[in-house]
């Protein structure tokens, strides 16, 4: 019972309430910016100020506050007045009055004070006060009539009656329920477990059959035990809405469990819109990929053409354009993601970008160095190439690395950033274009002529198999030692991978005709000083396999260096002074 003293207290605060309402109108009405407000900031600052009036798990309806008295406190004081006079019997339906004030309209029973409903309720339903005072006399009168009714003895027993036999029904369904699983498992488990093989790639388990078994048992596991637990939530909840005690708790479990639901349900519903232009946007950027790469492909198998582009760069120009277009369409897509304007996923994003950045220097400078390589054209998969000191066949480029096999039949994995800052030299262009000179050097004594020397030189290159005829081998003096004279045989090959098979037979036939003629092989330098001086008589100097001249008064040492340097030169050059083509 509310004393005098209470009830001016009351009417206090419900006029501070009802002022600042009004301030808080006017306010919002004379400020600029109210219409261009954001509804929802406003509907969750009303619900803020708002608060249901709840009697036995049921809400009667929401009423307002303010700091100094809040909207929490004066709903749970005007349900403690109507449960109390619910409880007292002495107050009939017919008690239910209003009772119209200045400050507002008066609901109560008797003379025992309910509530006032002031115009600030009445502004957040949107009717009039005498309109919403009389919708709450009706909704208290239900209350007290929903309250008195659920406490009475009769019912209170059926319901206990009632949950009861839902408790038992429980108990028995679950345990019924728990070995018909057994025995399907156990039937399962004899007909099909011996059928379930292992996955596998080529030789390669990825999971063992008993481990898919587990698995499969564990999912049904699973669903067993959601089934059971969704059913005895059920079973709880219906026997707790039977009785008004705990009517309240029941509602709150259902809130916990549904409100989740509704919530993921509203959201996807109201994210229809942005999913169903992520799925156009899919499969238009994946129909436009397939005909990119269909252009790209007629490129690289020379359907189609275009001067200055050349086939092999196809396909890194196609891989750039995809990567560009997929850009393009996480560009268009991103606000029309779910979440995307939240905060955490704009963190998670941050974190990825932070995280890619650091991480990927290396990485981009080796993605950069191999679509570098790819438009230079600097060698193609079957090549024979020397990277730094690796000489090896290209076995595969990627856009990171490259790999050589060695011809100690090494793989390596040259970074590509590696490949773009160092020399390469690769062999097998040079073969097809020119033709690859392949050279050794011999040291061989002062008494020997080097008239003959050549010759024996030339003759090795000629028996190996391997040397191109055209353009011819020659023969380069590099240097006068101490005690032998450098020579250097030059052949021509076309074949780059064959280099070692050349270099062994030319070596070998090297050692042969020396051998054969009698001519010793100086290096490596030997000591000692001869007693006869290390020269080569005249008579000697076209020793065989040395042939004379065909014009035996042609001139002297001076014009056969001529003659030998013209000679050289038209075995690496045409006539119009261009490389010689190798063939």
């Amino acid at each position: 019972m509310f004393s005098a003293k209470d009830f001016r207290r009351h009417c206090v605060l419900l006029g501070l309430c009802a002022a600042v309402s009004l301030t808080a109108a006017r306010a919002a009405a004379q400020s600029p910016s109210s219409g261009a407000s954001d509804p929802a900031a406003e509907e969750a600052a009303t619900a803020h100020q708002t608060a249901p009036v709840v009697v036995d798990g049921v809400t009667l309806f929401r009423v307002t506050g303010v700091s100094a008295y809040p909207a929490e406190k004066r709903a749970q004081a005007i349900a403690d007045n109507i449960r109390a006079v619910a409880a007292n019997r002495a107050y009939a339906l017919q008690a239910l009055r209003l009772e119209e004030e200045p400050i507002g309209t008066r609901i109560l029973a008797g003379s025992q004070l309910i509530m006032i409903v002031i115009d600030a309720d009445a502004r957040l339903e949107g009717v009039r006060r005498p309109v919403l005072a009389q919708a709450c006399l009706s909704r208290i009168g239900e209350a007290v009539t929903d309250f008195r009714r659920d406490r009475e003895p009769k019912l209170l027993i059926r319901h206990g009656l009632y949950a009861i036999a839902a408790t038992l029904a429980l108990i028995f369904g679950l345990w019924v329920a728990h070995r018909v699983v057994r025995r399907g498992r156990s039937a399962l488990e004899r007909r099909y477990k011996e059928k379930i093989h292992g996955v596998q790639i080529q030789s390669f388990h990825l999971i063992q059959a008993e481990h898919l078994w587990l698995l499969l048992t564990g999912a049904l596991g699973l669903l067993w035990a959601v089934i059971a637990l969704t059913v005895t939530y059920l079973d709880v909840h219906y026997v707790l809405i039977l009785f008004p005690w705990t009517r309240g708790l029941a509602n709150s479990l259902f809130a916990i469990l549904v409100n989740p639901l509704i919530t993921i349900g509203a959201a996807f519903l109201n994210a229809v819109p942005n999913l169903i232009f992520l799925a156009i946007l899919v499969l238009v950027t994946w129909y436009a990929l397939k005909l990119i790469r269909l252009f790209f492909v007629g490129i690289d198998t020379g359907a189609i053409t275009f001067s200055g582009f050349d086939a092999a760069w196809a396909t890194p120009t196609y891989r750039l354009v995809r990567v560009a277009v997929v850009a393009l369409a996480l560009v268009a897509a991103y606000p029309y993601i779910p979440g995307s304007e939240s905060q955490a996923f704009k963190g998670i994003s941050l974190l990825i970008g932070v995280v890619f950045s650091l991480g990927s220097t290396s990485l981009i400078g080796n993605m950069i160095s191999g679509y570098s390589m790819a438009y230079r054209r600097v060698f193609k998969v079957g090549d024979r190439v020397k990277i730094g000191d690796h000489i090896g066949d290209v076995e595969e480029t990627k856009l990171m690395v490259t790999y050589l096999r060695t011809i100690k039949n090494e793989l390596v994995a040259v970074p590509n950033s590696v490949i773009v800052n160092s020399d390469v030299v690769n062999y097998s262009t040079l073969a097809q274009r020119e033709g690859l000179i392949l050279h050794t050097t011999v040291g061989i004594g002062y008494e020997t002529s080097w008239r003959q020397v050549e010759a024996m030189l030339i003759r090795a290159a000629e028996l190996t198999p391997g040397f191109l005829r055209e353009p011819k081998p020659f023969v380069l003096q590099k240097e006068l030692g101490d005690f032998a004279v450098t020579y250097e045989i030059n052949a021509y090959c076309n074949e780059a991978r064959a280099m070692n098979q050349l270099y062994t037979a030319l070596h070998a036939n090297i050692l042969d005709v020396f051998n054969e003629y009698g001519v010793q092989i100086m290096t490596p330098a030997y000591e000692g000083d001869p007693k006869e001086a290390k020269i080569v008589p005249k008579d000697q100097w076209y020793s065989a396999p040395a042939r004379l001249p065909d014009d035996e008064n042609a001139g002297g040492p001076k014009e056969e260096a001529a003659r030998r340097l013209q000679d050289i030169s038209r075995s690496t050059r045409t006539d119009d002074g261009v490389p010689k083509k190798a063939g």
